[in-house]
């Protein structure tokens, strides 16, 4: 019925606005963001990124150290790092690792689910930042530099790429709460603001409480589209009279896709429409609600999807590091297992790039005796799908765990890596702003070659 119903809303809409929105106008129409063609052969359409928003260990989930149990308290010279706050001696992990699956790569007990999969997933041992404090590491990560004012990851790719769903948002952050201060991580900047994440608070399950006003009260959909018609011939003859505006032509877009969600997203932000079995595969809580999200919208075209970990507090252990780490791989484990699987089963995961990690890792060195400190020295993230090897490591850190230092990935060099796979050169992904080219990497970036099926 709601495939039906925007059918006929589309063509309403065509025969209202007889033809005459010109090319922006059209584009808008037809998806908010156009599609638009790689610069060369993609392995990947889509993104699901999780984020560890606080920082895992790395010790304890994907890069053994053994090493550290016989300098348990130590402070060796190679530990002599400057980190964010005052550190004592090593502290090792009391966790176990295993080899597992066919390919061999040690997981932690800590991730019994994820071990199940290990042989889709690539590894990446060697990863390092810039800043050790968490705003400029969020926003490296995220938006490929310490500063606030340039556009995030996701707003590139849609730019890059653009949709591939008319009736969905091309870019949906998944984030519980209401994370005011976190909007610059999923921000379009002087990019055209209709490449900016759509935030949706996932905290509750309800797709109308999901996304405010979703459906209109007063008005209906014919009513709805004469309204827009009329906004949108007002509005081009201020713009013909004026010359183009960015911002206008991006609120209109907004406009627009908010009418075409109407018919669409009830539909796939609903968990309900889940089978039971599905559902309890992902397990229960925010996170696993945001993984089964994603998997719904890679389904429907969207995309980059980015879902926030959180449950009550960032991934970001100062003090009680086993306990509270304990705590948070057990919320997800099951899920981020699910998906990969879930995916897998489907024929999605291998045109859809999962990426999972932090803003940085956390020191092999003590803090307030059982915390660890933030270390953007050398830590851990893995890759999963769209054309990325699976069943690897690539990387290594230093005996303690605390410095890349073979293989190195600078996070410039993920970002090369990441557009590549979805078929766009990070160095001709450009945008005049300010009397410059801006990019997402700077003026940096590698493609890891090594890691690429």
């Amino acid at each position: 019925m709601h495939e039906n119903a925007h059918s006929l809303s589309r063509r309403r809409w065509l025969q209202m606005t007889g033809g005459g929105l010109g090319a922006v106008g059209l584009a808008n129409l037809l998806g908010g963001v156009s599609e638009a063609l790689p610069h060369g052969p993609a392995r990947a359409k889509r993104v699901i990124h999780l984020f560890m928003n606080g920082g895992p260990y790395q010790g304890d989930l994907f890069d053994p150290k053994p090493v550290l149990a016989r300098h348990e308290g130590d402070r060796p010279s190679e530990v002599e790092l400057r980190t964010e706050r005052k550190t004592a001696g090593i502290l090792p992990s009391p966790f176990k690792f295993s080899a597992r699956g066919q390919s061999g790569v040690p997981v932690s007990e800590l991730l019994p689910r994820i071990s199940e999969v290990v042989d889709d997933i690539c590894v990446l041992r060697s990863l390092h930042s810039d800043n050790p404090n968490h705003g400029p590491a969020l926003l490296m990560m995220n938006n490929g530099t310490i500063t606030p004012t340039v556009p995030s990851m996701g707003a590139w790719t849609l730019y890059g790429l653009g949709t591939e769903n008319a009736n969905l948002p091309g870019y949906v952050v998944l984030c519980p709460g209401r994370p005011v201060r976190f909007s610059v991580l999923w921000n379009s900047a002087f990019l055209p603001g209709q490449y900016q994440g759509t935030y949706v608070n996932h905290s509750k399950l309800d797709p109308n409480e999901m996304i405010p006003n979703l459906k209109n009260e007063n008005l209906g959909s014919e009513a709805q589209l004469r309204q827009l018609a009329l906004m949108r011939k007002l509005n081009q003859a201020h713009l013909a009279g004026r010359g183009p505006d960015a911002q206008l032509e991006a609120r209109l877009a907004s406009m627009e896709t908010a009418f075409r969600m109407q018919f669409q997203a009830s539909e796939a932000f609903d968990l309900s429409r889940e089978p039971d079995s599905i559902r309890a595969e992902y397990g229960e809580g925010h996170f696993a609600n945001g993984c089964l999200l994603a998997r719904r919208l890679a389904e429907r075209g969207v995309r980059f999807t980015q879902v926030y970990y959180g449950d009550g507090q960032p991934w970001d252990t100062h003090r009680n590091h086993n306990e509270v780490g304990r705590k948070h791989c057990r919320n997800i484990d099951q899920p981020i297992a699910a998906l990969l699987a879930d995916l897998k089963r489907r024929g999605l995961l291998e045109d859809t790039l999962v990426i999972w990690g932090g803003e940085f890792g956390r020191t092999p060195v003590s803090e307030n005796g059982n915390g660890r400190d933030h270390n953007h020295y050398g830590f851990s993230m893995f890759l999963a799908g769209g054309g990325v090897r699976g069943g690897m490591t690539y990387g290594e850190t230093d005996e303690f765990g605390f410095r890349a230092v073979k293989d190195k990935v600078h996070v410039h060099d993920l970002h090369a890596t990441i557009l590549h796979l979805l078929g766009l050169d990070h160095k001709k992904l450009t945008y005049r702003y300010a009397g410059r080219d801006f990019r997402l990497t700077d003026v940096y970036g590698r493609v890891v070659r090594e890691i690429l099926a």
